[in-house]
């Protein structure tokens, strides 16, 4: 029997269970239920605005996301497909985070095993 791991272990892995990503995706859901809890607190015309917030928190892959949304509808692209891509942004970013934060370590890691020539 082999200890390889499955990619897909790797994959959760890289995306949920380190600190670095779990960090982030609480920040990204914190802000996420703040956005959906606000229409009920709020009736003033800006209510909406909130959720710039969650969108800003995953922009550089939202980026893309906002784009195909122009494109596919005119800039009215419907809510779940808005949300989605929040949701979806957020995991790609945090695997990216997980990955960067498993290389630092990793060198970190390499460092310490380094001795001097006797």
């Amino acid at each position: 029997m082999t200890n390889a791991t499955s990619p897909i272990r790797t994959l959760t892995r890289l995306t949920v269970t380190n600190r670095v990503s779990a960090v982030y995706l609480a920040l990204v859901g914190g802000a996420m239920a703040v956005a959906a809890a606000e229409p009920l607190f709020a009736t003033g015309p800006d209510a909406s605005l909130i959720w710039v917030w969650p969108a800003l928190f995953t922009f550089p892959a939202f980026g893309f996301v906002a784009w195909l949304g122009e494109a596919g509808w005119g800039g009215e692209a419907p809510t779940w497909f808005l949300i989605g891509g929040i949701v979806l942004s957020a995991l790609v970013q945090s695997l990216a985070l997980g990955a960067a934060w498993q290389t630092l370590r990793g060198r970190r890691g390499d460092r310490a095993r380094l001795t001097t020539a006797n």
